[in-house]
């Protein structure tokens, strides 16, 4: 989904959410998507200021000189509305009052108070070597006043699509950097002197001190408006002290609810339907595993997402809480503080809930409790720290040991990773002899219905083409995703049946009931045409 359908949704949720909340206040409901940026204003019947301070917009006059409409937002007082009908009927004089979304009353005072202010050029990403660009961005980000240069930045991260931005002290120099797509590009070099506002204004949003010689965690938010919608963008901030001040990490979460969806990630309609029959059971543990940055976080709220409905109770226990989710009661844990998992998952089992999400298994004390929690009727969900689903389940018998308990609660371990995706610029080629070799000895023994429309006798590869559009030849990422299925055969090691437990022996085990290693589902992918033999090494 690109960026302008990405909008369109928005849009759209906000649009049912107004109608709704017309419904509740009795007043009709207004759609402006068709004709806001056209329909004529109605100039001097109301004083800016006062549409500013009332969120109210004059509409038009309709059905004679003494028939007025005003567009009006759930801010607007209702003590307004009640007074101007009072006062167009002691005039004898009609008016109608009409109920517009939050982003409808922006694109209108755009039009009524458009606003005085200079446009800054774009930032871009530079390319290897592109010394050019990364000045000109420079250059830009000097000119931006000190008030906005700021806000400007974290716009820009998010029009890119980046992940995160890094602030790091040079010796003499804050050099920017972004990632994009996974991957940390140098963005500009800017004076010391804006690393001080940049400080500044981190200190007293996110709560952090610019005097602290000791690593910082905080939390900002930023509404942020494009093309006539907004969104609500949740920022991580982590700080630590270095040998010429304090560098910081923005991680930037683009909050939407509707875009947490399991159908919206990527998956096949094999690996959606093995979720969606395994979440579908009232108890069990779902472990999901990878690196940080490899997109745990949001297929674990994406399968959240899907169960959210009236009928369960569902708890979630998160160090920090990164996404806010209606419906659900989340719940901060702060490790650093002393807070526990385990403490805490002990505390709202007692609440009886239906589902629970535990942030990440970190201890022997957690997996145990989880574990326990999952065969009394809970679906537990958690993230855990391993390369592959083999790994996680020899990781974590070395942490419990062989526990009898834990091999009939695991229901499901999923390993993911983030490769990028080609874009459209892409290029046809043979695959040389190393790789043919490579694609067809990591594929022996994969059944053949897995590789359909993939013909190994004449492989095909393809190479990224850089445009001015994608100077990299990628576009977005996609998900790589490995399942484990936990049969009668896997559970033999968790319950100590077969004395030689390691990821080796797992995986073969695992491969022959079916499973397709990170490394086989990105060499499908390659062959697909989706990324690179060299994306896939480079991330799995």
């Amino acid at each position: 989904m690109d960026e302008k359908e990405v909008q369109l949704k928005r849009r759209e949720n906000e649009e049912n959410a107004t109608a709704e909340r017309a419904r509740i206040l009795g007043l009709p409901y207004l759609d402006t998507r068709d004709f806001e940026h056209e329909i004529p204003l109605v100039p001097d019947l109301l004083e800016i200021e006062q549409m500013h301070r009332d969120f109210i917009i004059p509409l038009q006059k309709g059905g004679g000189e003494d028939h007025y409409q005003f567009m009006v937002t759930s801010q607007t007082p209702r003590s307004l509305i009640d007074r101007m009908r009072q006062e167009y009927a002691d005039k004898g004089e009609r008016v109608d009052f009409f109920l517009i979304s939050g982003s409808a009353y922006k694109v209108f005072m755009l039009r009524y108070d458009p606003p005085r202010e200079i446009h800054y050029d774009d930032i871009k990403i530079a390319g290897e070597g592109d010394s050019e660009t990364i000045a000109s961005v420079s250059q830009t980000l000097a000119t931006v006043s000190t008030e906005k240069v700021f806000d400007f930045l974290i716009d820009q991260a998010d029009k890119l699509g980046a992940s995160d931005i890094h602030i790091e002290n040079m010796r003499d120099e804050i050099r920017i950097r972004m990632r994009v797509d996974g991957i940390l590009h140098p963005v500009a070099d800017i004076d010391k002197d804006r690393y001080r506002i940049f400080m500044g204004e981190l200190s007293s949003r996110a709560n952090v001190s610019t005097a602290s010689n000791k690593p910082q965690s905080g939390h900002m938010q930023k509404e942020i408006e494009r093309d006539g919608a907004s969104h609500l963008l949740n920022i991580r901030v982590e700080t630590i002290p270095t040998m010429y001040g304090q560098d910081a990490v923005l991680r930037l979460f683009n909050f939407d609810e509707s875009l947490l969806n399991l159908d919206l990630l990527g998956l096949s309609e094999d690996e959606l339907a093995e979720i969606n029959e395994v979440i579908s059971h009232p108890r069990g543990l779902v472990l999901m595993v990878g690196p940080t940055g490899s997109g745990k976080s949001t297929t674990l709220y994406s399968m959240l997402n899907a169960l959210n409905t009236t009928d369960r109770k569902i708890i979630t226990l998160e160090d920090p809480i990164e996404y806010g989710i209606t419906g659900i009661s989340q719940i901060p844990i702060n490790t650093n503080a002393g807070g526990s998992f385990a403490e805490g998952l002990r505390s709202v089992l007692r609440l009886d809930p239906d589902v629970v999400m535990v942030g990440e298994i970190r201890d022997a004390d957690t997996a145990k409790t989880a574990i326990q929690a999952s065969i009394t009727g809970h679906l537990v969900l958690s993230s855990f720290h391993a390369n592959s689903t083999a790994a996680a389940f020899s990781r974590m018998i070395d942490l419990i040991g062989v526990n009898p308990i834990f091999s009939s609660s695991i229901r499901l371990i999923m390993a993911q990773r983030l490769v990028r995706k080609l874009s459209d610029s892409k290029k046809e080629r043979p695959a040389t002899e190393a790789e043919i070799k490579y694609i067809r000895e990591t594929l022996s023994g994969v059944p053949q219905g897995k590789l359909a429309g993939i013909d190994l006798d004449n492989i095909v590869l393809y190479d990224p083409v850089a445009t001015e559009a994608d100077p990299f030849g990628y576009a977005g990422r996609t998900v790589i995703m490995e399942q484990l299925i936990v049969s009668e055969d896997i559970q033999a090691y968790i319950r100590g049946d077969i004395a030689d437990v390691n990821t080796d022996a797992i995986e073969k085990t695992a491969k022959q009931g079916g499973m397709l290693t990170l490394e086989q589902k990105g060499i499908l992918a390659a062959l697909r045409g989706e990324t690179t033999l060299e994306e896939i090494s480079r991330v799995i």
